[in-house]
């Protein structure tokens, strides 16, 4: 039999509340690793991240413990709970926002970041402390098995890697990043050593993975720039003490099928019913989290400029926007989400007649709620400035019943598999976006109809257990000493 893969990542599977009762994590990483446990054996180490995990985790003495998926799937989740000051610091002022900004392109560098002790503390005594925290939780978990495999998960574990490497040389170790790895200069916002630190941490790992080509690209071209390492671009390959790194392209496809299943859930039907009863003759919709590297303020005025551009649309068409809260405590995103609704009532109130308001605004997080409106929208807008991968792009096209247009960022991950069938804007192009909503509502049907046939194929060639098996595969040819070519 064997061994059981340790998964690590900041937010796991589950979360806990007071009572006890469980409620499953969100987030595109949560879904594409459930599959996993269908596969294997997984214990799952993650941090505690609310009062009820802490207190389950205290619960069962720090110990993993057994969890049953939504699905009947079992695994083991081990919760591990930091001291709270590191945690905010590891969290608030490193992860996000300045690890999240650096890979999103988000800083107003004229302006932002101004380095200072507090930065560099909070990474010592913050990112550092969560890192070294799971890492001993990891390292328990694996005390005694002979040949363990290890995948961490994204841009919190930076620095994990490398403790779990000193203590034990013999882990396979691999790294999936699922948010863009910006350019090498993009990277020169953090002090020399911080920098450092983070990407030796990263090259501890045997393989190193991302959503896209582009991505992979990026990340060999800062190993070369940065660190001045050996690397063969062609074969994706950094060398460093003696050591070879895989770099490889993961493209996380979703599970069409579990979608499907959610359309049809009954209370998906009341919404859409609803929402059949107050439309017009189009909907664009958005669903999104309400972040800055969304890029949901270009997208009500790329929206303003067409209705100003193409009266004749004037009452016919409703953007219905379902933004989930996202990250409320760092000040940029309580900002953003003002300017936000701001936006959204200038336009209403230039656009709006007594009984039409241009643009629905929800903010709120219900799946069933935006599935219902994926099934019916005629545009399907994605003009994230930059995105790791983004599932909405995905998810609207396999339960639409109108031959939906998407329009979709050429920045966003998802653009590589779908770009041909999507049309294509620059995020930052207000007047090509304006242009664009206007050629997708005006579309012949069977244009329309070739487009989304074509999303479709592209969406269903690869599902959550391909992405695992790519891995897997991987992982097994470089533990027989594969060359990586």
């Amino acid at each position: 039999m064997e061994d059981p893969l340790i998964l690590v990542s900041n937010r796991g599977p589950v979360t806990f509340q007071a009572d006890g009762r469980s409620k499953r994590g969100t987030g595109g990483l949560v879904t594409a690793l459930m599959g996993l446990a269908r596969h294997r054996e997984v214990t799952w180490v993650a941090s505690a991240m609310s009062e009820g995990d802490i207190a389950m985790a205290a619960r069962h003495g720090g110990r993993a413990f057994p969890v049953t998926g939504t699905e009947g799937t079992q695994y083991r989740v081990k919760l591990v709970a930091s001291d709270p000051e590191a945690y905010d610091r590891f969290y608030n002022i490193i992860a996000n926002p300045m690890l999240w900004f650096i890979q999103h392109y988000l800083w107003d560098q004229s302006n932002a970041p101004d380095i200072r002790r507090n930065e560099t503390e909070a990474f010592e005594f913050g990112y550092n402390i969560v890192n070294e925290d799971l890492a001993r939780a990891v390292l328990e978990e694996i005390d005694g098995l002979a040949r363990p495999v290890v995948m961490i998960h994204d841009y919190h574990l930076y620095t994990l890697p490398a403790l779990i490497r000193r203590a034990r040389p013999d882990a396979f170790m691999t790294h999936f990043v699922h948010i863009p790895w910006s350019q090498s200069d993009s990277w020169r916002v953090l002090p020399s050593v911080i920098r450092e630190e983070l990407y030796h941490g990263i090259l501890a790992n045997d393989i190193v993975g991302f959503h896209t080509t582009s991505y992979r690209r990026n990340f060999l071209q800062c190993c070369e720039d940065l660190l001045g390492l050996e690397v063969d671009h062609r074969a994706g390959l950094v060398t460093l003490d003696g050591r070879s790194v895989w770099v490889r392209a993961y493209p996380l496809p979703i599970d069409s099928e579990a979608v499907r299943r959610v359309a049809a859930r009954p209370r998906v039907r009341e919404f859409e019913q609803e929402l059949l009863r107050r439309r017009r003759d189009h909907v664009i919709l958005r669903v999104d989290r309400a972040d800055l590297s969304k890029n949901v303020l270009r997208g009500f005025t790329g929206f303003d400029l067409f209705l100003e551009q193409h009266p004749e649309f004037r009452e016919r068409v409703t953007f219905i926007a379902q933004l989930m809260p996202s990250r409320t405590d760092v000040a940029e995103y309580a900002e953003y989400l003002e300017r936000i609704e701001a936006v959204v009532a200038l336009v209403n109130h230039r656009h709006g007649s007594p009984d039409w308001m241009p643009i629905q605004l929800k903010v709120r997080d219900d799946l069933e709620e935006a599935v219902a409106a994926y099934r019916h929208y005629d545009v399907l807008m994605v003009n994230a400035m930059f995105d790791g991968m983004n599932l909405v792009a995905k998810e609207g096209p396999m339960v639409n019943e109108r031959a939906g247009v998407s329009i979709l960022s050429e920045n966003t991950g998802a653009h590589e598999e779908l770009g041909d069938y999507a049309l294509s804007v620059n995020p930052f192009d207000v007047q090509e976006l304006a242009d664009s909503i206007h050629a997708a509502l005006t579309m012949p049907v069977a244009e329309r109809q070739r487009r989304i046939a074509g999303l479709r194929e592209r969406i269903t060639a690869r599902n959550p257990g391909d992405w695992i098996d790519e891995q897997l595969r991987d992982i097994r040819a470089k533990e027989r000493g594969a060359s990586g070519e």
